[in-house]
């Protein structure tokens, strides 16, 4: 009876020291997290889409820029590079009609310009119109958030929330297919490394 007795005193030993090294090792709870502005949420969805987008094009060799798929049913597809200067162009048109002014470069009817060739052109076009779109999300606010503007493809009238979500949407679709032609060039995409 003595030696259970013992032993019930040493597992209640054993149970309140693991306990207590629970307690104090647990995390404190984290306060609340500050909530953001609608700027700063809008231009967090522009910075994911540049994070993966930007790396994707980079990682490209440039005698591959060229790259279209020709297997299957692909017929007029746009090349690599003319993947990346689309999204820049449609950048650009977006980022106008939220300041409400006209692109500050050539879109070339959202194709960028003909002029824009070379690997490194192509990523100056590319950074600089996501430079673009980040200022004119940056004039994006509560108050204005739902007014309309001239929709930068053809007639009718669109909300700034509605265009500053067009630049991430439509990047990540490009950003697939762009995924799609590296890897059918042998090259892991950066995300997925």
């Amino acid at each position: 009876m003595k030696t259970k007795f013992v032993w019930l005193v040493c597992i209640a030993i054993a149970l309140a020291v693991s306990a207590t090294a629970q307690t104090s090792a647990a995390p404190k709870p984290k306060s609340k997290p500050m909530s953001r502005t609608v700027t700063q949420l809008l231009d967090a969805s522009v910075q994911n889409l540049e994070h993966e987008f930007v790396p994707a094009a980079e990682a490209m060799p440039e005698d591959k820029f060229s790259f279209a798929p020709a297997n299957g049913e692909f017929k007029g597809v746009r090349t690599f590079a003319e993947q990346i200067k689309h999204v820049a162009a449609v950048n650009y048109e977006l980022g106008a009609a939220i300041l409400e002014e006209k692109p500050p470069v050539d879109v070339n009817g959202e194709s960028g310009p003909a002029s824009v060739a070379t690997k490194e052109d192509v990523l100056k076009y590319l950074k600089a119109s996501f430079e673009y779109v980040h200022k004119a999300i940056a004039t994006i606010n509560a108050k204005n958030l739902t007014e309309t503007v001239r929709s930068p493809f053809g007639e009718g009238w669109v909300s700034r929330l509605g265009l500053a979500t067009s630049v991430s949407s439509h990047g990540f679709d490009h950003y697939g297919q762009m995924v799609e032609y590296l890897r059918m060039n042998g090259i892991v995409p950066p995300a997925s490394r």
